[in-house]
């Protein structure tokens, strides 16, 4: 195993947006699993959306009824990666992890097709730039559309490992991926969110690292940094500017929100 490329010619490059806030409706809900729901929103508002950076965030705000800008604005709200958008159409889709009873799992699971939403976002985007000589992308529900978007910039000589951790094989949520990288489904049980995935990061050793420069991406639950950094920082020695560690969400705090 080769360490002297570890330095990366890849690189997370930061970009900043004018914070724009629209308006739209909601268009179709397509559930993927028991309780992951894709959304499409549609609006003219949402005509020359972008989102250049596969783990940006957008902030989704939720009505009951028609509202104005100004109230809409002050709906609760919550945050989610774009997974697909048409910039011409105006349309944008989302997916939901549906999980307790928070507001975005209640809103995204029964509003009615036609319900007002608005839209801010992204504010900024960490865009990876150059080619990894190889990936590690590990996270839960959560971090799915990021891993998705993220997979979907490798070619096809990609190499490298995808793991993905749901309650079960029936909350499953497939990854398309180069033949080069492998995918696994890690099933938690009735054990605490995000405790198989640490298992699984603290279980690859530094014999297991790819030669080069390590793309790495870790995203769940709060308690998976330590894991997460543990692995591709100390294990692996990765480079920093191409390494996204952080805690999606937190246990308990309904309010948390990643950093960007």
């Amino acid at each position: 195993m080769n360490l002297s490329n570890s330095r990366c010619d890849a690189r997370l490059e930061p970009r900043r947006h004018d914070l724009v806030f629209r308006s739209a409706t909601l268009a179709a809900r397509t559930f993927l699993t028991p309780a992951y729901v894709r959304l499409r929103l549609e609006g003219r508002d949402l005509r020359g959306f972008d989102s250049p950076g596969a783990d940006d965030h957008v902030r989704v705000f939720f009505s009951e009824a028609a509202a104005t800008t100004d109230e809409m604005r002050t709906s609760p709200n919550r945050e989610y990666t774009p997974v697909g958008w048409d910039a011409e159409a105006g349309r944008l889709d989302i997916d939901v992890a549906l999980h307790g009873d928070g507001v975005g799992s209640r809103w995204a699971e029964t509003a009615p097709i036609g319900a007002p939403v608005g839209v801010g976002g992204p504010r900024g985007s960490m865009v990876l730039t150059g080619r990894p000589d190889a990936w590690l992308l590990a996270g839960d529900e959560t971090a799915v559309p990021a891993i998705r978007r993220f997979a979907e910039a490798m070619d096809d000589e990609a190499v490298g490992r995808i793991a993905v951790e749901v309650p079960s094989a029936a909350y499953d949520l497939p990854i398309a991926a180069p033949t080069g990288v492998e995918v696994v489904q890690l099933h938690r049980g009735e054990r605490p969110a995000g405790s198989e995935l640490t298992d699984w990061l603290d279980a690859l050793d530094l014999e297991e690292r790819p030669d080069g420069c390590v793309f790495g991406f870790v995203a769940a639950e709060q308690s998976i940094v330590r894991a997460g950094r543990a692995l591709l920082l100390d294990r692996w020695t990765g480079d920093p500017a191409a390494t996204i560690v952080k805690g999606y969400w937190k246990r308990g705090t309904a309010e948390y929100h990643a950093p960007h």
